[in-house]
């Protein structure tokens, strides 16, 4: 599927792609939470091991996403007063 940029989607479209961003933004923060749940658990029950990098790691990734699409984002709806 071929990404349109974001000046190039309807009033519709964008606030269709506000929605979106806002639940996976939600999605990631439960992920977050959960693998940070994992960590703390694996700590409490034995010691530091390598497996327990991996739901670092997978947080990590998650957090440090690129944000300037959403800045793009909400300066269009601003732009075309649809917030």
């Amino acid at each position: 599927m071929i990404k349109k940029p974001l000046s190039a989607l309807t009033d519709q479209e964008l606030l269709q792609e506000a929605k979106k961003r806002k639940s996976t933004a939600i999605i990631d923060a439960v992920l977050i939470g959960f693998l940070i749940g994992v960590v703390f658990y694996s700590i409490v029950k034995s010691s530091f091991g390598f497996l327990m990098l991996i739901p670092i790691f997978l947080a990590y990734k998650l957090i440090n996403k690129p944000k300037h699409d959403n800045k793009e984002l909400e300066a269009l709806l601003k732009e075309r007063n649809l917030k």
